[in-house]
């Protein structure tokens, strides 16, 4: 039986980096999104491709693992995915991807939550959205070594949504149509980032728990500016939030440039977006979208206009 999934990007709002020590944080599903489909192989050995990244592979009984073209990278989610939630027999993957791969933008967890999801319909299984998010966050925990759940949550429930500190998860209101703005470039490894985060946590635990402190209730008040449509101290908050990462040693000179770029062009706020190292900023500009995205650009950086989607996984019938 062949199946399909979707599965949106992400753009973390506030609290990156803090979330994985049980902070909250705010996040949203992008109208960017990853695609797999499943079809039975008429081959001894399952294949997997995708087209838009230039990857090619297939997993052989006999041989295994055979990378025949593009990086294992996102790869490995789908590896995962299978020798968790699949019987072994062979079948054929495609993967269409349209989220910028190793940009802090969920790529990752997207993937994770469409291979998922199709595999369920493959197999016929009953699924529901917390039992996808859940395994979905196994993966990642698997392959990443360290994952909050919150890619996999916001990648499969879609919308905007809080994370609090119980890890429990609230869709939550805010109008930020033509509001942002994501300039990209390639990152590091978000474990690689994580794993750093923790190395300074352990050589200066009072000073960086403050830190993470002073991000969560930046966060906390972050939730009812977005709720009570506060642009001016939205946009402030995130300058405070990005000050913050910048003391725990996640940002570069070119986020740092793409940040202060867009300022300049007019947005309210902006900051990293994701583990940092490289990757992504989120400038939020109401209205002021177009002209942020022709700056960056001039600039020679990748920057695209980040519509919320309401829609998260998207299991096709």
């Amino acid at each position: 039986m062949d199946s399909m999934a979707s599965a949106p990007g992400k753009a973390i709002l506030f609290g990156e980096h803090a979330v994985v020590y049980d902070k909250p944080a705010i996040a949203l599903a992008i109208n960017k999104r990853a695609t797999i489909t499943i079809k039975e192989s008429h081959k001894d050995y399952t294949s997997i491709k995708s087209d838009n990244i230039g990857l090619e592979a297939i997993i052989s009984p006999e041989t295994g693992l055979k990378l025949k073209k593009g990086e294992i990278g996102i790869l490995n989610y789908i590896l995962k995915a299978l020798e968790f939630y699949h019987d072994s027999k062979p079948i054929k993957i495609k993967l269409e991807i349209e989220i910028p791969i190793g940009a802090g933008l969920g790529s990752s967890a997207a993937v994770t939550v469409a291979t998922i999801a199709a595999l369920d319909k493959y197999h016929k299984r009953k699924t529901t959205l917390p039992s996808i998010a859940k395994r979905a966050h196994k993966v990642e925990l698997e392959v990443q070594g360290a994952a909050s759940p919150l890619d996999t949550s916001i990648s499969t429930h879609g919308g905007l949504i809080y994370l609090n500190e119980e890890k429990k998860i609230d869709q939550i209101k805010g109008d930020l149509k033509d509001s942002l703005v994501i300039g990209y470039t390639q990152s590091e490894d978000t474990a690689k980032m994580v794993k750093l985060v923790k190395e300074r946590m352990e050589r200066h635990p009072t000073i960086i728990n403050h830190i993470m402190d002073a991000i969560a209730h930046t966060t906390k008040k972050a939730k009812k500016a977005l709720e009570t449509n506060d642009k001016e101290c939205l946009g402030e908050l995130m300058n405070i939030n990005q000050g913050l990462l910048d003391a725990i040693g996640v940002n570069t000179r070119s986020l740092s440039d793409m940040i202060y770029t867009s300022r300049e062009a007019g947005a309210l706020g902006s900051k990293i977006t994701g583990a940092g190292g490289g990757g992504s900023i989120i400038a939020y500009s109401p209205n002021r979208t177009r002209k942020i995205i022709e700056t960056l650009k001039r600039k020679g950086y990748n920057a695209m206009k980040a519509d919320p989607s309401k829609k998260g996984v998207i299991i096709e019938h």
